[in-house]
């Protein structure tokens, strides 16, 4: 429990930090032969709210509950969350799911939310090639050949726009370098 909160203040700081890197300018723009993908229409809601409403993203809100990051994800960020369906947690291998949802593996499991989210709210057109640290503390690769995409992973809808940030779906579990989820089973 005591390393959840830690994670859980750890999480907040760099939210906060955050706020003071989205105001910073990009440092190049996307190209005019970039794909642009489909954009879902502005909602009010903060990030948790917004994956609420969308019944794609039941298993992801399960997770940021079961992880005790839910009022984290509705600060006021900015952040930017790469959000996995419902079919990206279902192709997890056999029971890893329901393990990272035990209170017992609520450290692993915050592990791999937090991987899925950046400080501030960088929106598809504004995204360039190249790492980005994670809130989890390890770094992204995301790249615009084609779409973007982040660990050579689609992005398949981006720019669902929150009140605190912006979503892009993606559809497969981002697991952090040298994390071994075999090993809850």
């Amino acid at each position: 429990m005591k390393k959840s909160l830690i994670a859980l203040v750890a999480v907040s700081a760099l939210f906060l930090t955050g706020c003071a890197a989205a105001a910073e300018e990009p440092t190049s723009q996307p190209s005019a032969s970039e794909e642009t993908t489909d954009v879902m229409p502005t909602s009010v809601g903060d990030i948790v709210a917004v994956a609420s409403d969308n019944a794609d993203f039941s298993t992801l809100v399960a997770a940021i509950t079961a992880a005790n990051l839910g009022a984290t994800l509705q600060g006021t960020g900015p952040f930017t969350v790469f959000a996995p369906t419902n079919e990206a947690f279902a192709a997890l291998p056999a029971g890893v799911l329901d393990a990272l949802l035990l209170p017992e593996n609520v450290d692993v499991l915050t592990q791999i939310l937090t991987y899925h989210v950046v400080s501030g709210a960088v929106l598809a057109a504004d995204v360039v090639d190249g790492n980005v640290t994670t809130v989890e503390g390890q770094d992204l690769v995301l790249s615009t050949t084609g779409g973007v995409a982040v660990n050579s992973v689609p992005v398949a809808t981006a720019d669902v726009m929150a009140s605190n940030g912006v979503i892009h779906v993606i559809g497969t579990v981002l697991l952090p370098p040298g994390l071994d989820v075999s090993t809850l089973l």
